[in-house]
């Protein structure tokens, strides 16, 4: 398995892994990836945007000190 791979499956924790297994079957009929790489694709989708938002919080935090 891909590092990326790797990655994006253990990012789906919690919510996120049944949002990505319920969604990675569709995603995988409409593009060439298979069913493990969509799952993996949301799991790195979902992580990013955890990356995302706490930049985001840190950046508001630290402007407001």
């Amino acid at each position: 398995m891909a590092p990326l791979e790797e990655l994006g499956k253990s990012a789906l924790v919690g919510w996120r892994k049944p949002v990505a297994d319920k969604l990675s079957k569709p995603l995988a009929d409409k593009t060439p990836l298979s069913g493990g790489q969509a799952n993996a694709l949301l799991g790195v989708v979902f992580f990013v945007l955890s990356v995302v938002y706490v930049v985001g919080t840190v950046k508001r935090v630290l402007a407001e000190s």
